[in-house]
């Protein structure tokens, strides 16, 4: 099973910037759709964007289109999570998960996701 690690998070005035990282090991990479969710307190755990296996398809929550980017480096088994324009909204802690199966389909829902990374916490100040 693969194992997923999250790095990147921290604290950040609003409309400043963030880079995720999630670095992936015991799997095959390449072959799965990846995924970034977030949670915040009190709430349940969100799609905030997912990359396919070779990165030729994306999609994103409505909430981070236009300011977040996905992407991934197969060679280096890690997908990134650009965050623009941040909100205070975007407070959360911010999993990386990832599709290992029926991976034709790029889904944006948490049960189609096998693996989890512990999170990073993300937070913007006013």
């Amino acid at each position: 099973q693969v194992q997923l690690v999250e790095s990147g998070g921290g604290l950040v005035q609003a409309g400043g910037s963030l880079r995720l990282s999630c670095a992936a090991s015991g799997g095959t990479f390449s072959s799965y759709n990846m995924g970034w969710f977030r949670q915040a307190p009190g709430k349940e755990r969100d799609f905030v964007a997912g990359i396919s296996r070779t990165g030729g398809s994306t999609s994103y929550a409505d909430s981070a289109k236009g300011r977040f980017t996905i992407s991934r480096d197969n060679a280096k088994n890690t997908v990134y999570l650009q965050m623009n324009s941040l909100k205070p909204e975007d407070t959360a802690v911010y999993y990386c998960a990832a599709q290992t199966s029926n991976t034709i389909v790029l889904y944006t829902t948490i049960r189609r996701y096998d693996s989890w990374g512990q999170g990073t916490q993300v937070t913007v100040s006013s």
